[in-house]
């Protein structure tokens, strides 16, 4: 059998059992463990059968020590099985939507301020963290010190639901935005954008070309 773990709840979980329904065609076995230690727990308590490959999405950021150290233990779990427990090139689920090429162009967002930090953090973002010496915007440079508590992830985060806002795209509650995975409909509330999608692109259409863009290939280079 072939496993892919995630620390991902909510619609980060949601992304990835549409991949293996769309992507994959179902040949994984997809669990959330809850949280970066309850997957660091499983990974300790595992003994896989001889067959069984075990993939591993744990969010890593340089920036937070707590996820480090929690990444640094996993990485040791991992070495009595090193061909059937492989830990996936990570960073967040979020940084998967905000560096997506069309986030844009789909969801029709006219936050302009709010393009333009995108951009310039998704410039910065080398090795798993956001470099601040890198970020030469001052709107950008001003957005991130309103962060008390800064890290990576926490930017990513907040940046990219303010882009992804309305209630077909969004993509902080139990699942992913309708729009991201059906055929186009308009929000039900018509105060609400409306899904901005030409009508002719199937929902397995617009699912599919996110699986398939650079970032997300990136991530699962190495998944039979």
């Amino acid at each position: 059998m072939k496993y892919l773990w995630t620390e991902d709840t909510g619609a980060g979980f949601h992304y990835w059992q549409l991949m293996n329904e769309y992507l994959f065609q179902n040949e994984y076995v997809v669990e959330s463990k809850g949280s970066n230690q309850g997957l660091l727990d499983a990974v300790r308590a595992l003994i896989p059968e001889k067959e069984d490959v075990y993939f591993l999405a744990f969010d890593l950021v340089y920036d937070n020590m707590d996820i480090v150290n929690k990444y640094l233990e996993l990485q040791k779990a991992v070495r009595a099985y090193p061909e059937q427990i492989i830990i996936l090139d990570m960073l967040c689920f979020e940084y998967i939507i905000l560096a997506f090429d069309r986030l844009i162009e789909w969801t029709g967002t006219g936050k302009t301020d709010k393009i333009a930090i995108r951009k310039d953090i998704l410039s910065a973002i080398k090795d798993h963290r956001i470099h601040l010496e890198e970020i030469s915007g001052q709107k950008t440079r001003e957005y991130l010190m309103k962060f008390k508590r800064f890290s990576t992830e926490r930017v990513l985060k907040a940046i990219v639901n303010e882009l992804t806002e309305n209630d077909m795209w969004q993509i902080k509650g139990k699942l992913m935005g309708n729009c991201w995975y059906q055929d186009c409909c308009p929000a039900e509330n018509p105060d609400k954008k409306r899904c901005r999608m030409d009508p002719g692109m199937s929902g397995a259409e617009k699912i599919t070309e996110l699986f398939k863009a650079a970032v997300t290939q990136e991530l699962i280079r190495g998944m039979p």
